[in-house]
C-alpha cells in the first residue's frame, strides 16, 4: 500500500478491510492487531461503517456523547423485514432502551434512579446467595468428573443471581434466557427475514413480560430493583411505568447475558494457561485481577456501536455526520500502547483496568460490580471444590455469530473424582 504508516492511518478505505469479517468470533484478535498498526479507523463496506481499533481513539468516542451519539447501540444491525415490523407494532411491542441507547438529560434522570437501586449495598447483601447459588450448580454436577461449563454452569448463574435481584421467578429462567438470545441475535446479529420473524415474536412476549413486571410492582410492592422504581415513582421521582419496563427490558439481558460470556471466556482462558490456573489456586488474593485480566483479554462485548452526530474526526480520519462507526472494544483492550505484552494472558498483570470492557463515559456499564463480584465468587468456590478442573481434550470451541458478542456455545471440562 503506498504512503507512509501515518498517511496510510488517516485513510479510511484500505484493500484489506475486505478480510473483516465483523461476524466472525472464534479468533477476531489477529485482525485486531493489523487494523491498529494499519489502519487504526477504516471503513466497511459490508456493514456500512466506520471501524474504530485503537484505545485512544475508542476511548474518545465513547466520551464525547454530544458528538458520539449512543440512540444506534440497540437498533437493529439489518433492518427489520416488513413482516417483523408488523409483528412487534401489532404486538404492542414500544421498548426503546433502559440506559445504553439513551442521551441526556433523560439518560441522566433514568441512570441516578436505577443506580440508587441497584448498586454496591444491594450487591454486596446478596454476596452469600450468589455464593449459594455457584454451589448449587456445582453440586449438579462435581461428581460426574465433567460438564459443559457453558450451559451447565455460566449460563444460569448469572440469570439466577440477577432474577432475583429483579423478582423473577426461577421457573421462567428458560424463557427469559431464550428471550436475550432473541434479543442478542436480533439487534446484532445478521438474520433472514424468516428468522427474524420468529425473534420479533420472542421480543413482542419479552417486552409484555417487563410491563407486566412493573404493573404487578404495582398492586403488590416488593423489595427488588422494579418494585424499587416504582416506590420512587409513588415518592415523585420523575420516571414512567414505560421507562420503568425499559429498564427491565435491558437488565433482563445486559445483567446476565454479559457475566455468563464473562464466565465462560475467562475460565477458557485461565486453563488453556495452566500456570493462571494454578496461581489462583496457591494465592486466592490473585481471583480479583483474575476478573480483571478476563475482562481485558477474552471481554464479553469486543464491538459496540455510536453515531456521529456531525461531521467529525476520529483518529484524524473524516466521519462524516450521521455516519455509523463500529467500536473494537476487544482490540482496545489488546492496544500495544496502553498494555503491556498485550497479547498474554497474565493474571498478575498490574495495567488490566485500562481495559474498556464496560465501555466508559456516562454509559459505563452501572451493574459492572455485580458481575466482577458474580465472577470472583465462582472463581473461589470452582478452585476450592474442583482444583483438578481442567478443559476437555479435542474440542472445537464455536462462537454464536453476531457483531458484539463473543459468545461460545460450548465449554467442556473434567476433573478428578475421588
Amino acid at each position: 500500500m503506498p504512503g507512509s504508516a501515518a498517511q496510510r492511518a488517516r485513510c479510511p478505505y484500505h484493500d484489506a478491510a475486505k478480510d473483516f469479517d465483523p461476524f466472525e468470533m472464534r479468533d477476531p484478535f489477529p485482525f485486531y492487531e493489523w487494523a491498529r498498526a494499519e489502519a487504526p479507523v477504516f471503513f466497511s463496506d459490508e456493514l456500512k461503517y466506520f471501524v474504530v481499533a485503537r484505545h485512544a481513539d475508542i476511548k474518545a468516542v465513547f466520551e464525547d456523547w454530544r458528538t458520539f451519539s449512543s440512540e444506534n447501540a440497540q437498533a437493529p444491525l439489518r433492518p427489520m423485514c416488513d413482516e417483523g415490523k408488523r409483528i412487534m407494532r401489532e404486538g404492542g411491542f414500544t421498548a426503546y432502551s433502559g440506559l445504553s441507547a439513551r442521551v441526556p438529560p433523560d439518560h441522566t434522570r433514568i441512570r441516578k434512579l436505577v443506580q440508587g437501586c441497584f448498586g454496591p449495598r444491594r450487591f454486596r447483601a446478596i454476596e452469600p446467595e450468589i455464593k449459594a447459588i455457584v454451589n448449587q450448580a456445582i453440586d449438579a454436577f462435581a461428581a460426574r468428573g465433567h460438564a459443559d461449563f457453558f450451559r451447565e454452569f455460566a449460563y444460569d448463574v448469572p440469570a439466577l443471581v440477577l432474577f432475583k435481584l429483579v423478582g423473577i421467578p426461577n421457573m421462567d429462567v428458560p424463557r427469559v434466557k431464550s428471550w436475550a438470545v432473541s434479543r442478542a441475535l436480533l439487534t446484532w446479529g445478521d438474520l433472514s427475514d424468516d428468522e427474524q420473524v420468529v425473534h420479533a415474536r420472542n421480543m413482542v412476549d419479552y417486552w409484555n413480560y417487563c410491563r407486566d413486571l412493573v404493573r404487578q410492582r404495582h398492586d403488590d410492592p416488593t423489595d427488588d430493583l422494579p418494585g424499587d422504581l416504582v416506590r420512587l415513582q409513588k415518592e415523585g421521582a420523575e420516571i414512567s411505568d414505560e421507562e420503568i419496563a425499559g429498564v427491565l427490558y435491558s437488565a433482563l439481558f445486559a445483567g446476565h447475558e454479559t457475566t455468563t460470556t464473562l464466565m465462560a471466556n475467562g475460565m477458557r482462558e485461565l486453563l488453556q494457561r495452566r500456570e493462571n490456573w494454578e496461581a489462583i489456586l496457591a494465592e486466592p488474593q490473585l481471583i480479583p485481577n483474575a476478573v480483571e485480566e478476563s475482562l481485558r483479554f477474552s471481554p464479553s462485548i469486543v464491538a459496540w456501536r455510536r453515531r456521529a452526530l456531525k461531521d467529525a474526526e476520529i483518529g484524524g480520519v473524516p466521519v462524516p455526520k450521521g455516519s455509523n462507526i463500529l467500536l473494537l472494544i476487544g482490540s482496545a483492550n489488546r492496544d500495544e500502547s496502553v498494555f503491556s505484552a498485550p497479547t498474554s494472558f497474565d493474571v498478575r498483570r498490574t495495567d488490566a483496568r485500562s481495559h474498556l470492557a464496560f465501555g466508559y463515559g456516562i454509559h459505563t456499564c452501572v451493574g459492572q460490580q455485580l458481575a466482577r463480584i458474580e465472577f470472583a465468587i465462582a472463581l473461589g468456590e470452582l478452585t476450592r471444590r474442583l482444583p483438578s478442573l481442567r478443559l476437555a481434550a479435542d474440542q472445537t470451541i464455536d462462537f454464536v455469530h453476531n457483531i458484539s458478542f463473543r459468545v461460545p456455545t460450548a465449554l467442556r471440562i473434567e476433573w478428578d473424582v475421588a
